[in-house]
C-alpha cells in the first residue's frame, strides 16, 4: 500500500510499505493492505510503519526505529485516511 506523511513543514515520506500503525483518538489501530476505507483523528503518539522505507535525508532525524524494527515517528496530533490502498497522515 502507498503511504504518505504531510506535516505542515514538507512531506516527510511517500512510498510504498506494508503495515501502518496509529495512536487513533479511541485507541491504537493498524492497517494493511486492503484495509477498509477509514477516516480518523490521531492523538500524541506515535505512528508506526513497516516496510522498507527510503526517507529524506532532510527528514531522517524525525523518524527512529522501533523494537520491532518498524520505523517510528513521533506526533501530537493528526488526521489520517486510508482509501484505495493509500494512506495519508497529517501529522503535527
Amino acid at each position: 500500500m502507498y503511504l504518505e506523511i504531510v506535516s505542515p513543514e514538507a512531506t516527510l515520506f511517500a512510498g510504498e510499505v506494508t503495515s501502518v500503525t496509529v495512536p487513533g483518538i479511541n485507541g491504537e489501530f493498524q492497517m494493511l493492505q486492503n484495509h477498509a476505507p477509514i477516516l480518523s483523528l490521531l492523538q500524541e503518539g506515535n505512528v508506526k510503519i513497516k516496510g522498507d522505507m527510503k526517507i529524506d535525508e532532510d527528514f531522517q532525524g524525525k523518524f527512529s526505529k522501533g523494537a520491532d524494527g518498524e520505523t517510528v515517528l513521533s506526533i501530537t496530533s493528526g488526521t489520517i485516511e486510508m482509501k484505495d490502498n493509500k494512506v495519508i497522515v497529517l501529522a503535527d
